[in-house]
């Protein structure tokens, strides 16, 4: 299976991403991983456009073909990146979920993406101007949205949970 989770900064994603993948047994699939990694490498610098997802493309696919559960976190702004890994699930005959993760609450967002800090050697992190100047499409078809505010992770993660096991049972290959 293929769960891809999305969001702005600071809403929770990596947090998400990782319980998720502890439960499930799951690889996380990290985007700024890849993409620093390569920054680190000196082959490239920032902005890379699309290069870390297509790394990310790959990735998944060969863990999906390999039998894995593969949870992909990014910002995942753009229509074009969520088309693109549901066509690696597709690709690799394996249901995908689409979450988008947000926090509703303006002040709580701040408060986060204000004081966190970075377990990636070199990430810069995007201040909160930059997140809500951030060019960020609306998703265009249904999916699983994951509101994070007021939440504790663990709540956040059986919200997710219930609604993974509520698109399985529909009998779906595709969550929405």
């Amino acid at each position: 299976m293929l769960i891809v989770i999305g969001g702005l900064p600071a809403t929770g994603k990596t947090t998400l991403a990782r319980l998720l993948a502890e439960h499930m047994g799951a690889v996380h699939l990290r985007i700024d991983t890849i993409e620093q990694a390569i920054v680190r490498s000196g082959l490239a610098s920032q902005p890379l456009g699309p290069t870390g997802y297509v790394v990310g493309y790959a990735l998944a696919g060969d863990h999906l073909r390999g039998g894995l559960t593969v949870i992909a976190e990014s910002v995942n702004p753009l229509a074009i990146t969520r088309d693109a890994w549901r066509d690696v699930g597709t690709e690799a005959h394996v249901p995908t979920a689409e979450v988008e993760v947000i926090c509703s609450d303006p002040i709580e967002h701040r408060h986060r993406a204000t004081s966190r800090s970075t377990d990636i050697p070199d990430l810069h992190l995007p201040d909160w101007q930059q997140i809500i100047d951030r060019a960020y499409e609306p998703w265009d078809r249904e999916h699983i949205v994951i509101d994070t505010a007021g939440q504790t992770p663990d709540d956040s993660l059986n919200v997710l949970l219930r609604a993974l096991h509520d698109g399985r049972h529909a009998g779906e290959n595709h969550w929405r």
